[in-house]
């Protein structure tokens, strides 16, 4: 059987925190790493951004055989995403192609995890809580990333081996109960 490789992807104050920890604390057997990605923004930051996932993903690789659940709250999608979205002075397109492909040939039982707020009023709520000053924190960033995110779940289907996964996170108890089933989680 194979480890499981789960990334958590979404807007600011979509749940992803709140899920990560979820399934570290209930997926025996699991590693989470919370990723913030590279602070340069400018075409400097391309490369560094690069040279990170690529590591990253080597050493995802050759974890593959030790026998451990790797959960990542945020990976390089998400340094796709703030380039479309004009938050990066570089496009990230051949970056992000490159990484995708990469990352879908690892050896494991892939996941990516797409949450999002069917209510955005909700992001107001959830956004006030203390933060980074790495990227503005609004409800419509917010609802903007969440669009950005939603246009890429087509194409990150076409790769076979990544399981994907749209999740609505405006109640909690819900959204646990599809990770519960994805999973087959049973904590009664």
């Amino acid at each position: 059987m194979k480890s499981k490789l789960i990334v958590i992807e979404g807007p600011q104050g979509c749940g992803k925190t709140t899920l990560a920890n979820y399934l570290r604390e209930n997926i025996a057997g699991s590693n989470l790493f919370r990723l913030t990605g590279n602070k340069d923004k400018t075409i400097t930051g391309k490369e560094k951004s690069k040279d990170m996932y690529l590591a990253l993903l080597e050493y995802m690789k050759k974890l593959e055989v030790c026998d451990v659940n790797l959960i990542f709250d945020r990976t390089f999608f998400t340094d796709y995403v703030y380039s479309l979205l004009g938050y990066k002075e570089y496009k990230y397109d051949d970056v992000y192609e490159e990484l995708l492909t990469m990352f879908s040939n690892l050896n494991y039982d892939i996941y990516y995890i797409s949450l999002y707020l069917e209510d955005s009023n909700i992001y107001e709520e959830r956004l006030k809580r203390v933060h980074h000053n790495y990227q503005a924190f609004s409800k419509e960033s917010s609802v903007r990333q969440q669009n950005t995110y939603k246009s890429l779940i087509n194409k990150i289907k076409e790769h076979k081996n990544i399981k994907v996964y749209e999740i609505a996170m405006d109640d909690f108890d819900k959204a646990y109960l599809k990770i519960n089933e994805i999973f087959e989680i049973n904590n009664k």
